[in-house]
C-alpha cells in the first residue's frame, strides 16, 4: 500500500512538473521585442484582463519592436512585485552665458484616470542636476502636491560622485497615490557664474535604482546625450476593490488553482499570487504550478536521505535500515542489529563494477592491438618499407619529408570534421589541418583504392618530393597507415584561379596584369615539370581549378593525383586519360597517345578562361557553336576577338598584348600536338609580354598582327560559321571529347 501511494505521488509530481509554464492566453503573443508581456496584460483585444491600461500595443517600427501603454514605452513588468517600469522624458534648460536660455517643452506624464496605476513612492525620486539649479515637481489626480529641491556648486572639485545631497545634484521623495506630474526648472543667476563648466540644468522623475549621479553629468549636454529618457516605476493592481469584496465578484482575477489574493499597498485594489509551494501566473487557469523542491539545490539541506515531492510541499524518508529522529524524518539514524544490507549490496555492486571495468578495459586493449596491427598492415601494403628505404638513401629527403601517423592527421583535422573541408572532387577530399607546431597544411584523402599501383604511388611521392619550384604546391609528407594513403601539402590560403575568375559573389575580378603574371607563373611550373625534374612529369589535369593562389595572388600548381611519368609505356598512358570536361586534349582521346603537348592544350584552355572569363563548359551566344572554346576560336578567325573578351580584360589590357596572348592560346589549342608550342616557348612568350613588349606583336607590326590573329574569311558571318564547321576532323574530335566527358 505504501509503495502504491509513493508511485501515485511520483506520477502526480512528474505530471505537474512536466507541464509547460503558462504566461499568456492561448493564441496571444507573450513578448514584444525583448519585453515579456504576461497576462493580465496583453497585446491586442481579448489578450488582456479587460481593464483600462492593461492593453498594450507592439510597435514593430523599432528594431527590436517595443511595447507601449498608450504613449508610454513599457520597459518591463513584474507579476510578483506588482511593478511596471516605463520610459519618461528628461526636462532640460541650457544657458548661453549671457543669461539667455533655451529649453525643451515642459515635461509631464499622465496616467489614464480611473485605472489601477500610480507612481511608486518607494522606487521613484524627483531629481534635479546643475550647479545653479532649482526644480520642482507638481502632482495631480489622486493626490495633489508640490515638492522640489535646490542644487548649487562653485566648481567640479566640490561635487561628490554618486551623491545627490545638493552639491551639483539634489533629490526629494514623492508621496504615494498620484497619477499625473509636471516638472519645472529654474536658475537664480542663469548659470552665469558656473557657465564655463555647467551651462545646463536637468530635472526628472526616475527609478532611483537606475540612476547614479556622475560629475560628468554637469558637462554641457553629456547627460542629455547619455540619457534622453529615464525609467519610472509604476505600481499596478486589479480594479479598485479589496480582496474581501473582489473574491465574490464574477470577474475575480485570481482564477488559478493554488492562488490567493492580497490587497495592494498603494490602495488601488488587489493583486494575486501563487500559494506557497507553487509558482507561475495566478491570473490564468492552471497558471500556478507545483515547485519540485526535491530538484532544488537545497535538497540536501531539506532531507538527509530521500526527498519525495508532493503537491505544494515535500516529505522526507529514511532509507532501509534507518529511522527518523523525528516525525518529519529529516534526520535519520541507523537501526540497531540489522543485517548489513547496504554493505552487502554495495560490495556486490562494487564487484560488478570492477568486473565490468575489467571487461571493458580488456576489450579496449584488444581493439587497440587490432588497430595497431591494421595500421602495420596498411603501412606495408602501401609501400611504407619501400619509402623508408628510399628515405634512408637520401638524407635530405628524410630531413624535409615526414611520414605522419594516422592519429596525427586525425588530430590535425579534428577527426576529418566537415568544417575542415576545403575542397572536394572525384578523386577525394582535401582538409585543412593544423599540426602541433601550428603549421597549417592541406591533407588530401583519396577515395580510390588500387593495390596494384602501390609501387607507382611510392615513386610518385619520391618524384614529387624532388619538385622544388615556387609555383608548385610543395609535398610535405604522407600517411601510409590508412587503407588509402594520405598526402600532406603546404596550405594555400586564397582559393583557386577558377574561383577568382568565375565566382561572381567574390566581388571584383583579378586585374589583367595579375592574370598575365599568374599565367606566366603557372606555365613556368608546367615547364619545370616537363623538363627540369629527374623524370619528366605530365600533369594531365591542368585547369584553373588546380591553380591555387596565395594571399599575394602568386600561382601554385596543385593536384598531382592524376599526374604520371613520361617513363610509362603508352598502354599505361591510354588507361589513365583524365576526365575534366572542357580541358581534355582531343588528340589524346582519339589516338590514346599522351604527351607533354596534352598539358599545353589544357593550358591553352586556361588562357582562354583568363581572356574571356568563361568556363569551358558554359553556354555560348551561338546555338550552332556548342562550347565557349570553339566560340573563342571562331571569333578569332572572324576577326571578332575583342567581342568575346571579358570587359575588365578588354579595358585594362593593351590591344597588341591581348591579341598576342589570344594568338598564343590559339596555338596551344591546335588539334595536332606537333603544331602546338612547348611549355618552354609558352613561358618565354608570356614573360616577354609581361616585360618590355619587344615582341613580334609590337605596335609597329599592328596591321600584320591583326591579319595573323583574325585570318578574315570571305563572305558573311554565316558563311564563316559554315566554313568553320566543315573542318570535320576538328569538330568531330571536339564533340567526341565533350560527349565522352558528359
Amino acid at each position: 500500500m505504501a509503495l502504491y501511494l509513493l508511485l501515485q505521488l511520483f506520477w502526480l509530481a512528474t505530471t505537474v512538473a512536466s507541464q509547460p509554464p503558462v504566461t499568456t492566453k492561448p493564441s496571444c503573443p507573450d513578448k514584444c521585442g525583448n519585453v515579456h508581456i504576461p497576462y493580465p496584460f496583453g497585446i491586442g483585444d481579448g489578450c488582456n484582463i479587460g481593464l483600462g491600461g492593461f492593453n498594450f500595443s507592439c510597435n514593430d517600427t523599432f528594431h527590436p519592436p517595443k511595447p507601449f501603454k498608450g504613449r508610454l514605452e513599457v520597459l518591463d513588468i513584474s507579476l510578483l512585485s506588482g511593478l511596471m517600469r516605463v520610459s519618461s522624458r528628461i526636462m532640460w534648460k541650457c544657458y548661453e552665458g549671457t543669461g539667455e536660455w533655451n529649453s525643451n517643452a515642459p515635461v509631464g506624464m499622465q496616467l489614464a484616470k480611473g485605472n489601477s496605476f500610480t507612481y511608486s513612492e518607494t522606487h521613484n525620486k524627483f531629481t534635479a542636476i546643475g550647479c545653479d539649479t532649482y526644480g520642482y515637481i507638481k502632482g495631480l489626480s489622486g493626490r495633489n502636491f508640490t515638492s522640489g529641491c535646490i542644487s548649487f556648486c562653485s566648481d567640479t572639485n566640490s561635487v561628490i560622485n554618486g551623491s545627490c545631497s545638493g552639491i551639483g545634484c539634489c533629490q526629494t521623495d514623492i508621496p504615494k497615490g498620484f497619477k499625473y506630474f509636471k516638472l519645472a526648472l529654474g536658475s537664480i543667476s542663469e548659470h552665469m557664474d558656473v557657465w564655463s563648466f555647467n551651462p545646463c540644468s536637468f530635472a526628472f522623475l526616475a527609478d532611483q535604482n537606475n540612476f547614479s549621479f556622475q560629475p560628468s553629468d554637469l558637462n554641457g549636454h553629456k547627460f542629455w546625450d547619455r540619457s534622453k529618457t529615464v525609467p519610472v516605476v509604476l505600481d499596478w493592481a486589479i480594479g479598485n476593490e479589496s480582496c474581501e469584496k473582489a473574491q465574490y465578484s464574477p470577474n475575480f482575477a485570481c482564477v488559478s488553482e493554488n492562488s490567493h489574493c492580497y490587497n495592494s499597498t498603494n490602495g488601488l485594489g488587489y493583486r494575486c499570487n501563487c500559494t506557497e509551494g507553487y509558482q507561475g501566473n495566478p491570473y490564468l487557469p492552471g497558471g500556478c504550478l507545483d515547485i519540485n523542491e526535491c530538484e532544488e539545490d537545497q535538497v540536501e539541506k531539506l532531507c538527509e536521505h530521500d526527498c519525495i515531492n508532493l503537491p505544494g510541499n515535500y516529505s522526507c524518508s529514511c532509507r532501509e535500515g534507518y529511522h527518523g529522529l523525528n516525525l518529519d524524518q529529516r534526520q535519520c539514524i541507523k537501526d540497531a542489529n540489522e543485517f548489513p544490507v547496504v554493505a552487502v549490496v554495495l560490495g556486490i555492486g562494487l564487484g560488478l563494477l570492477f568486473l565490468l571495468f575489467g571487461i571493458r578495459w580488456s576489450h579496449r586493449m584488444w581493439r587497440e592491438r587490432k588497430l595497431v596491427k591494421l595500421k602495420e598492415k596498411f603501412f606495408q601494403q602501401n609501400g611504407g618499407l619501400l619509402l623508408q628505404e628510399k628515405m634512408s638513401c637520401h638524407q635530405t629527403f628524410a630531413e624535409t619529408f615526414k611520414i605522419f601517423s594516422l592519429d596525427e592527421l586525425k588530430k590535425a583535422t579534428d577527426n576529418y570534421h566537415e568544417s575542415r573541408i576545403i575542397g572536394q572532387g572525384g578523386q577525394g577530399t582535401v582538409y585543412k589541418g593544423i599540426l602541433p607546431d601550428q603549421r597549417i597544411v592541406a591533407i588530401k584523402k583519396s577515395k580510390i583504392v588500387d593495390k596494384t599501383q602501390i609501387k607507382l604511388f611510392i615513386n610518385e611521392v619520391h618524384i614529387l618530393f624532388q619538385i622544388n619550384h615556387r609555383n608548385v604546391v610543395k609535398l610535405l609528407g604522407c600517411c601510409l597507415e590508412a587503407e588509402v594513403p594520405l598526402l600532406v601539402y603546404e596550405f594555400i590560403s586564397n582559393k583557386t584561379l577558377s574561383h577568382h575568375i568565375h565566382d561572381k559573389s567574390h566581388g571584383s575580378s583579378i586585374s589583367w596584369e595579375n592574370r598575365l603574371r599568374i599565367a606566366a607563373e603557372a606555365a613556368g611550373a608546367l615547364y619545370y615539370l616537363h623538363s627540369s625534374t629527374m623524370t619528366p612529369i605530365f600533369h594531365r589535369d591542368v585547369k584553373s581549378a588546380n591553380i591555387l593562389l596565395d594571399d599575394s595572388l602568386t600561382a601554385k600548381v596543385s593536384d598531382f593525383g592524376t599526374s604520371i611519368f613520361a617513363q610509362l609505356d603508352q598502354s599505361q598512358l591510354a588507361m589513365l586519360v583524365p576526365c575534366t570536361r572542357g580541358y581534355l586534349d582531343p588528340e589524346c582521346l582519339v589516338t590514346g597517345q599522351l604527351t607533354e603537348k596534352s598539358d599545353v592544350y589544357s593550358f591553352g584552355v586556361v588562357l582562354m578562361e583568363l581572356l574571356t572569363g568563361k568556363k569551358p563548359d558554359s553556354s555560348t551566344p551561338s546555338k550552332e557553336i556548342r562550347t565557349p572554346l570553339m566560340y573563342f576560336l571562331l571569333s578569332m578567325k572572324e576577326n571578332r576577338l575583342f567581342e568575346v573578351l571579358e570587359e575588365q580584360v578588354r579595358n585594362e589590357g593593351e590591344h597588341e598584348q591581348l591579341m598576342a596572348v589570344a594568338q598564343l592560346a590559339r596555338r596551344c589549342l591546335k588539334l595536332k600536338g606537333e603544331d602546338r608550342p612547348t611549355m618552354k616557348e609558352v613561358v618565354m612568350e608570356l614573360e616577354s609580354l609581361r616585360g618590355s613588349y619587344e615582341h613580334p606583336w609590337n605596335p609597329k607590326n599592328y596591321e600584320e598582327t591583326e591579319i595573323l590573329l583574325a585570318e578574315p574569311m570571305e563572305g558573311n558571318a554565316s558563311n564563316a560559321t559554315n566554313e568553320y564547321s566543315t573542318d570535320s576532323h576538328f569538330v568531330t574530335a571536339m564533340e567526341m571529347a565533350t560527349f565522352q566527358l558528359r
